[in-house]
């Protein structure tokens, strides 16, 4: 491990603390931040690889009214350096993110009841009118999120990496594998949301045609995504809602709806 490559993983790191409560940039989306610490630490196939398997089972997390999501920046940072930087396999790297989720919950459970007390103090700077205190006190705040992942994640890093593997080898099977398995469940749950959100009579079809394409042919998921890009492409062009009932040219249509959305504001 190199001083750049270090200094650039923690940059990550403290990005995706901030993403966790911004929702910007998504860089604490695992796809985001493994793949950027894969890229950074020379190991992009493994980031990919590990932050396309977790993605799939943070589609299952969300924060339900008062109750928070596990840590999907946490468990992405994390295990992305165990895999990148300490050798551990992507397997391994998809089991410990889900115990990292519930260490990053606890974290960030007590990072925002610190910031209870920040807001209030800003608050009072408010009352002064004091806004340049205000100020500081929100980027104060914020950056405690960033340093809720940049912290563990110097200290991953810190870890040599025999130790990890000698702890990786510890862990049982039935434990390695029940996460697993675990893991599997959460991606069915993911897997599930996206089609309820599409599950319309227009759009089933192309679900199925895309499934029978992957099942019966060779084309790679590179090749999926352009064909379901070109589907799209020509849904669009002869859908009437898209393209005026064929009356018209499709900038007109765009133009309408345009000019429909602009007079609701005037």
């Amino acid at each position: 491990m190199n001083v750049v490559s270090i200094i650039f993983v923690l940059v990550v790191a403290f990005l995706a603390g901030l993403e966790g409560v911004l929702d910007e940039w998504q860089f604490h989306q695992p796809i985001v931040a493994c793949t950027l610490i894969g890229i950074v630490t020379g190991h992009p196939m493994e980031g990919v690889l590990l932050g396309g398997t977790l993605q799939m089972v943070a589609l299952g997390w969300m924060n339900i009214g008062a109750a928070v999501a596990p840590d999907a920046a946490l468990a992405s940072v994390a295990s992305a350096i165990l895999v990148c930087m300490k050798g551990a396999s992507v397997a391994d790297g998809v089991a410990s993110a889900m115990a990292l989720a519930v260490a990053g919950l606890v974290l960030t459970i007590f990072i925002r009841t610190i910031t209870v007390g920040i807001i209030h103090l800003a608050d009072a700077a408010a009352d002064q009118g004091n806004l340049a205190r205000v100020n500081r006190l929100h980027l104060s705040a914020l950056a405690l999120q960033g340093l809720r992942i940049l912290i563990p994640a110097a200290f991953v890093i810190a870890v040599p990496a025999e130790a990890v593997q000698a702890a990786l080898e510890v862990i049982p099977v039935w434990i390695s594998g029940g996460l697993a398995a675990a893991g599997g469940f959460i991606v069915v749950v993911g897997y599930a949301m996206v089609i309820n959100m599409m599950a319309t009579k227009e759009l089933w079809p192309f679900f199925f045609i895309g499934f029978v394409l992957s099942v019966l042919s060779g084309i790679t998921l590179i090749g999926m995504g352009i064909l379901g890009v070109c589907l799209a492409f020509i849904y669009i062009n002869l859908k009437p809602e898209f393209n005026g009932g064929g009356g018209s040219s499709r900038g007109d249509s765009v133009d309408d709806q345009l000019d429909m959305i602009m007079n609701d504001y005037e």
